[in-house]
This record gives C-alpha cells, structure tokens and sequence, in this order.
C-alpha cells in the first residue's frame, strides 16, 4: 500500500465529525421551518422512530454535548447504558452509538470506533440524513483506519443508497484509491472531485499530482504543480510541491528556476529550501560539461543560509558544503568543510575525503594521521581507504607502510585487483 510521497500533505485525512442533530421525539411537532431534507432522492423507507420518552430525549441530547464539548467522563456515563440498552428505544440507542464512536474517534482509538459506528448503522432506526451522515462518517473512519478497500466500498455504497454524489465524496474515493497505487482510478476521481466545485480544496491537487507522477505522467505533474504555484504564489507548499514532482520528474533547470525566483523573493526560509537547491545545483553540474559554475552557486547558497542562521552548522550540512567546495575546485574551503564534520562524524568518511585533499597537498603526515582515524572509526570503501593510507606512506617514502596498507587493501573486492597487481609489481605478493 502506497506511503507518503515527496507530496506532504497526503500524510492525513480531514474529518468531518459531527455529533448528529438533535433527536425529535416521535409524533411531536415543531413551529420552526422544516428542515431541508438531505438525501431527498433515497430509496431508502423512512423508518419510524421510537424515541417517545422526553427523559431519554433529554438524557440523548445531554450525552451529545458533553461529546462536543469532550467531557469523555460525562459523556461515558450517559451514553454508554444508553448504547447497552438502558433505553428502549433503538433510536436513542443509535445515536449514543455515535456519540461514543466520535469519542473514541478522538481518543486516536479508531478501530473502536468504526465498531461502535458500525452497530449504530445497523440499528436501523434512523432518519434517513442521520443514517447516511454517519455511513459517510464510517467511510472516513476507514479512510483514517488505512482500511482503503473498505472506505471504497463505503462510500460507493452511500451514494448508490443516499443516491448523491458530492465532490468531498469523490475527492475521498480518490485518496483511497492513490494509497492502493490504482492510478488512473485516483486521477478520474480527483478530476470528477473538481468539476463538482468552484473552491476545491488544496489536497486534492496534491493527490492528482502525487497520481500523475506514479503513473509515470511527469508532465503532467509538473504543469499541474507550477500551475497551483502560479495560482499562489506565496505558498510554501505551493513551492515545494512543484519543486518535488519537477525534481520527480528530473527537470531540474526548472526546479532551479522556481527556486531561484523564491529565493530572489525572499521565500526560501528554511534549512531544507536552502540545502535542496544546493543539492540541486550538485545535480545539473554533475550530468554537465561545466561543473563548476553550479557547484559555486551551490557553495554561495549554504553558505548564504550559514550566514543568516537558517542553515545550521551540521554534519551532513559540511558534508555537503565540502562536496560544493572540491567540485567547484576550492581545494582548500573543501578540506576546511571536512574538517568541520570530522568532530561530528560518527563514521570516517569525513577523515577520508580531508585525508585525500591533504595528499594532493603534498601534507602526508597530516593525511596519514586523518586516514587511519577514518579506518579506526569505520568507513564504507575500506579497501579505498587503504589506497589513500598506502599512497599517504609512499609520499612519506614508508615502504613498509605502504606494503601493509596495500596488503589491506587487496582483502577488498572492490580494490583487489589494483592492490595484487601492484604487490606483484614489487615482488611482495604472497
């Protein structure tokens, strides 16, 4: 099943809990103007209600705002003999059902209070608006629960029953549907959501697009995500949402452009807006001729949100920082970088990378130290690690060192072959 995609806003479902309306007495009137009746087109035979006593009424209605109001004590002890059946009358009993699954809902207990939902609704004895409201409701219960399937069958069963059909119905049908990875089906909901309103809600973009983009639709994603940008402007999530599905889509001129413009604006504020255009400027200066000219900017970007305290001095931030510096052939801002990581490092990639600046450096005795610190500390390629050691030994004519560093770095698959054909070389291979 489908987990939170670079999109963020899919992390969670928005709720529409509501204690249901006022329980009405059977056979009692009223002098204010009839209610608009919700589900005018059902099928489905109004039942008769059974709730005649005034002091269940009473004791209802007291329940159900105690569960607005989250007093859970006073709710509890209302509504639960009324569930278990201290009142006769199903009605009541449904509706302090209800009240007890909202409850529950609230408490984080979901799956209690689907259950508590489900024998409200097969009670039975409901008004057709309170019934299919809470059929509704169990549907985003099942949505928030990750029961996708379920929430599916739910809603597909309240609007062939309640014979209606509302945009937040599809635009839920849509959710379900992008976190059981069945794309197309997403999209066409989230579409149809749309076309149902003139103020759909932000989400549903951030679904679409996160559908467009698993489904190998980039494209599509990315004219979507630069259109919602255009539409807000001054929207983060806007932003980065667009930034994602381009970067998704590996066009990265034009998330560096959306940044660059954000930046230039004044927009870019966080550590990550800072670190994801550096990281993206890495990215074109690699796959191009020039690598220099977008690693320098990478280097002024963190440096510049160093400089105003928004990007912090870290570990991975040095790290990135030293990279910036060595491809944009700033030696020495790289070897200073490393050196500012190695204290916070718990492995020794950092000792490594300084190591080999120093060796260009001709600084052996000081690569040698930093080398074999990283190798003590834990490195991922060993066996280059001990490349870079014997070299550090050769600069400082350590034959014997070197041999040895070599020999360590013959046990390495990935550096064997180099090492033994250089031990060979010297007539000390075994």
């Amino acid at each position: 099943m489908k987990r939170v995609p670079l999109i963020k806003m899919l992390a969670g479902t928005a709720l529409a809990l509501a204690v249901v309306s006022t329980p009405v007495i059977a056979g009692a009137s009223s002098s204010k103007e009839k209610k608009e009746v919700l589900y005018p087109n059902t099928t489905r035979a109004e039942p008769k209600l059974d709730l005649t006593s005034e002091k269940d009424q009473k004791a209802v209605n007291e329940g159900l705002d105690a569960v607005a109001n989250q007093d859970k004590d006073k709710a509890n002890q209302i509504l639960q003999p009324i569930a278990d059946g201290g009142s006769k009358s199903k009605y009541a009993q449904a509706l302090a059902l209800q009240g007890l699954a909202n409850m529950h809902y609230n408490d984080g207990d979901v799956k209690g209070a689907i259950d508590l939902l489900k024998r409200a609704l097969d009670n039975g004895v409901m008004p057709n608006d309170t019934y299919f409201q809470l059929q509704y409701e169990l549907a985003q219960f099942y949505l928030a629960d990750e029961q996708y399937q379920p929430a599916l069958d739910t809603i597909a069963k309240w609007r062939a029953d309640g014979k209606k059909e509302t945009a937040d119905s599809y635009a839920l049908e849509g959710n379900a549907y992008y976190r059981l990875e069945k794309y197309p089906q997403a999209i066409a909901a989230i579409k149809k959501a749309q076309s149902m309103t003139d103020k759909p809600n932000d989400s549903w973009n951030q679904i679409l697009m996160a559908s467009y983009s698993e489904s190998g639709q980039g494209d599509q994603a990315a004219q979507l995500a630069q259109q919602q940008l255009a539409s807000n402007p001054n929207d983060a999530n806007a932003l980065n949402n667009a930034v994602a599905v381009l970067m998704q889509s590996q066009k990265y001129p034009e998330a560096i452009s959306l940044m660059e413009k954000a930046k230039a604006n004044g927009q870019l504020k966080t550590e990550k807006d800072y670190v994801n255009l550096a990281k993206l400027y890495l990215v074109t200066g690699q796959d191009s001729s020039d690598q220099k000219g977008p690693a320098s900017k990478a280097v002024a970007t963190l440096e510049e949100g160093m400089s105003k305290g928004i990007v912090q001095s870290s570990y991975d931030n040095y790290m990135l920082l030293g990279a910036a510096s060595y491809m944009s052939d700033n030696t020495s801002k790289s070897l200073a970088a490393y050196q500012k990581a190695i204290p916070m490092a718990k492995d020794g990639e950092a000792n490594i990378r300084a190591g080999q600046l120093l060796i260009a450096d001709n600084k052996y005795t000081e690569a040698k130290g930093l080398i074999q610190q990283g190798i003590d500390k834990g490195v991922q390629h060993k066996g280059t690690a001990y490349m870079l050691l014997a070299e550090a030994c050769r600069g400082l004519k350590d034959k014997p060192g070197t041999i040895a560093a070599m020999e360590k770095a013959a046990q390495d698959p990935e550096t064997s072959a180099k090492a033994k054909a250089w031990l060979k070389a010297q007539g000390t291979s075994k």
